[in-house]
């Protein structure tokens, strides 16, 4: 009869382990998505001719009351640019900020090369790209999550924000604090 029961106690305790198990492979696939290691996601975007935040029409009214105002100019400008540097996984492409011919801006990544993660997000970071490995530092501001591992893809900036004050551009992940890879920002020539 004893031994009956620690034959029970046993397959108790052997479900409960398993049930643990299971539990612990669950949440640890949810957590970091290792699919993720062998995906790609492409993005291909052109880059846009105004800021979807700023695009606004003339009215008549405003045409006829200041007929001389200064025209935008005819196309977009390039403000800086910086080539990535690989950081917690290998990134390669390069990082530009781009003054539209509406006043708008826009940080493009072009020719973009890297890993796929849980929650990759593209920031701008005052802080120099080496020196965001350890974390973005004070005032960097979010422009959305990462659209695509790879190829062109546009990011509106915030009206208002000061490009002057940030000199890179982070591709970070959220749910583990760290940085993919970084660009620093350096002014165009011209």
């Amino acid at each position: 009869m004893s031994q009956s029961r620690s034959v029970r106690l046993s397959r108790r305790t052997v479900l409960t382990v398993l049930l643990g198990l299971v539990v612990a492979a669950g949440l640890g696939l949810a957590l970091f998505q290792p699919w993720k290691a062998f995906t790609d996601t492409e993005v291909n975007e052109a880059l846009p001719a105004s800021s979807p935040s700023t695009r606004t029409e003339p009215s008549m009214k405003s045409m006829k009351e200041s007929p001389m105002s200064p025209r935008p100019a005819t196309g977009p400008k390039d403000l800086a640019e910086g080539r990535f540097v690989t950081h917690e996984h290998a990134t390669s492409g390069i990082a530009r900020t781009v003054r539209l011919a509406d006043g708008g801006h826009v940080l493009r990544l072009e020719d973009l090369k890297t890993s796929d993660g849980p929650d990759v997000r593209v920031y701008l970071s005052t802080r120099d790209a080496g020196a965001v490995k350890t974390g973005l530092g004070d005032g960097a501001v979010e422009l959305g999550k990462l659209k695509g591992n790879l190829g062109n893809q546009n990011y509106t900036v915030p009206a208002g924000t000061d490009l002057s004050e940030f000199r890179s551009a982070v591709l970070w992940c959220e749910r583990f604090s760290v940085s993919f890879g970084a660009a620093d920002l350096s002014p165009a020539a011209g």
